[in-house]
């Protein structure tokens, strides 16, 4: 053999051997929930594992989970142990809720439920928990009212609601009401997730009642809400409440996409229920969702009014699995429609055929179902009702007995005191010199309050005439640019002039306020934009502007830097960001306070910074401004290019 063709084999083997050992190597992979679940001995410890796993279908689906669970049951049978049994069949009852088989899994959970005693704490409130829910999902609201109430008196829960049953029985408006009240003062302020969740369930409250542009506002705040909460990077998330939020997320994007379909406006519709899909798919995989299938529903719906037929085609043939008599009655109209715009009417009639029979069947048994659950549901409200009040009742009486108790002890200290004060008839003069004392406090206070007046009248007009001088100092700019011809020359003194106004508006914010310590930033940020408006008039009218900063208040060594920083951050977007006066330009300033710490961030849709960002900055004169700035802020100043347009933010003290 030729030693040039020697070489070459030896080269062949080589690479051949490089690339069999490269799989090998790869092939080391993380073991997943399924493979930790089965490594897990003992029931109670898979027990834990299985309710405390987060995302647990994301390797194998449920069923997997449920063949493994069905071989430890009945290894567990065979050698007696009924604890070990308990614990494997409520792990079967979640796995066929998490199916959708919602029949068979609240018949293993009652099965459980007649020997509740016997069962701890944590199982017996998950296992309440899921008849409450397979209830819901079956319609057997009158009995989610004595699981709720036997919640109530194990110490599970705080109270009885009634929102929720009231909502699935057609009385949104009060469900919403009843909702409201219970939940509305609980919410914290910063609790982001919480107002997310709040606002969404408000708006489905509203939606189920066709108030679709109040239910639309509603959904958008909700959004607004779990985007702070998913971007806040003060604050560290688990995996767990990750996915939650992004869960969350997901369902209120998809009910954004119905409020736009409902309206008609099916363009802004799609993406919202497409994004939404994505979402449920990858943070709720492998459990049903009726999320999933109405939001499905919903594009084919769009798609189909678009006479898009092949896309609603797509949505409808695939695996939806509607449970919901609403949402099979919906697939088949949708289907029936679908085949009578492409002429096949033999289609089209059957599945309006279906419909009409499970309609038939519907007439005959739901209104009388619905009035008689509605009127059991009422009763128990009224005699839970009755028993608060009663117990109202003997929490007042025994209230008037300790009342009574306490007066008579009171009466005895009193009678105590006229003996002791007997003895103490000397304070009586140093009483009186007090009095006197008091006096000249009083009128000294009145003097001091008096100069605090004055002082105050002062600082205002302190702050007039400051607002005043740097007006004049912007009027003085103007006039040297109407006498300079250089470009540049014009360009720095626009900047300079646009600059003073924004510490001019402090200035004239204080002075218009009662409390000079601080400056409410929602108005200033909005008198700000204003004020460099009419600086770039070819620019800015256009861009749609959003301003959250409600309720955030600064002081002036901190509005200063922050206006001249906003000055120059929206300056810039006007100047360079939208070249071609795009009217679907879009700015978002959001600011927020939370006692000593704050979040801003500044985000445009624009064309973005050029690549040479970085090795500009130390000459450009705006963002050397702007991180001196931000350094008062006791913070450093953080730019992303990596998103559509640009992103600024930091955090400061």
């Amino acid at each position: 053999m030729p030693k040039s063709y020697r070489k070459i084999f030896i080269l062949i083997i080589i690479c051949s051997l490089s690339l069999w050992q490269a799989p090998a190597q790869d092939s080391v992979v993380t073991p997943n929930h399924f493979q930790e679940f089965q490594n897990i001995n003992g029931a109670q410890e898979r027990f834990n594992y299985f309710f405390n796993t987060t995302n647990r279908y994301s390797e194998h689906s449920a069923y997997d989970w449920q063949a493994a669970v069905n071989v430890y049951h009945n290894t567990a049978q065979k050698s007696n142990d009924t604890t070990s049994v308990k614990k494997y069949e409520l792990m079967q009852a979640q796995l066929f809720y998490d199916i959708g088989d919602f029949s068979k899994s609240v018949a293993i959970a009652n099965q459980l439920h007649k020997e509740i005693d016997n069962l701890d704490v944590a199982s017996k409130r998950i296992l309440l928990d899921l008849i409450d829910n397979n209830y819901a999902k079956l319609g057997l609201y009158d009995r989610q009212f004595e699981i709720r109430n036997e919640k109530k008196n194990l110490g599970l829960s705080d109270k009885v609601i009634f929102y929720d049953i009231y909502s699935n029985l057609g009385l949104h408006r009060k469900a919403m009401d009843d909702y409201i009240k219970d939940k509305l003062k609980t919410i914290k302020e910063d609790d982001y997730y919480g107002q997310a969740q709040y606002q969404s369930k408000v708006g489905n409250y509203l939606l189920l009642d066709m108030s679709i542009p109040t239910a639309l506002t509603c959904y958008k705040k909700a959004k607004g809400f779990i985007d702070v909460y998913l971007n806040d990077i003060s604050r560290e998330k688990t995996e767990e409440e990750i996915a939650k939020g992004n869960l969350l997320k997901g369902i209120i994007e998809g009910n954004i996409g119905k409020c736009h379909a409902l309206l008609k406006e099916y363009d802004i519709a799609i993406p919202y229920l497409e994004n939404s899909i994505s979402l449920i798919k990858e943070y709720n995989k492998g459990k049903f969702s009726s999320e999933m299938v109405e939001n499905s529903l919903e594009l084919a719906d769009c798609h189909l009014q678009k006479e898009e037929y092949d896309k609603a085609k797509e949505y409808l043939l695939n695996d939806l699995k509607p449970l919901k008599v609403a949402n099979i009655l919906r697939r088949n109209r949708l289907l029936a429609a679908y085949y009578d715009r492409i002429g096949d009417f033999k289609n089209s009639t059957e599945y309006l055929k279906k419909n009409v029979r499970i309609r038939d069947s519907l007439n005959r048994n739901e209104s009388s179902m619905k009035k008689q659950q509605l009127a059991a549901v009422a009763g128990q409200e009224i005699e839970y009702s009755k028993r608060m009040m009663e117990q109202q009742k003997r929490d007042l009486e025994q209230s008037r007995s300790d009342l009574q108790a306490k007066e008579e002890r009171i009466n005895i200290v009193f009678i105590s005191l006229i003996f002791t004060l007997l003895g103490f008839a000397g304070l009586v003069f140093a009483y009186l010199k007090s009095i006197k004392n008091q006096r000249l406090i009083a009128e000294q206070k009145r003097i001091i309050e008096a100069s605090l007046v004055e002082k105050d009248s002062l600082l205002k007009e302190i702050h007039h005439r400051v607002k005043n001088n740097l007006q004049m100092v912007s009027s003085l700019l103007s006039l040297q640019t109407k006498n300079t011809r250089s470009k540049a020359a014009i360009q720095a003194l626009e900047e300079g002039k646009s600059r003073v106004k924004a510490m001019a508006l402090i200035h004239q914010k204080l002075y218009q306020n009662d409390d000079l310590s601080v400056i409410e930033m929602q108005g200033y940020i909005e008198s700000l934009i204003n004020s460099v408006q009419s600086v770039y008039k070819k620019g800015g009218h256009n861009i749609n502007i959003a301003i959250d900063a409600e309720g955030v208040e600064l002081d002036i060594d901190r509005a200063i830097p922050f206006g001249l920083i906003l000055n120059e951050l929206v300056s810039n977007s006007f100047k360079y960001a939208f070249p071609e006066d795009d009217e679907n330009g879009k700015i978002y300033i959001h600011l927020r306070k939370n006692g000593e710490q704050g979040y801003f961030e500044y985000s445009d849709n624009g064309v973005g910074l050029p690549e040479d960002t970085d090795d500009r900055a130390n000459s450009s004169m705006g963002i050397r401004l702007m991180n001196r700035l931000v350094n008062q802020l006791q913070s450093s100043l953080n730019i992303d290019k990596t998103t559509e347009g640009v992103r600024f933010w930091f955090n400061f003290k």
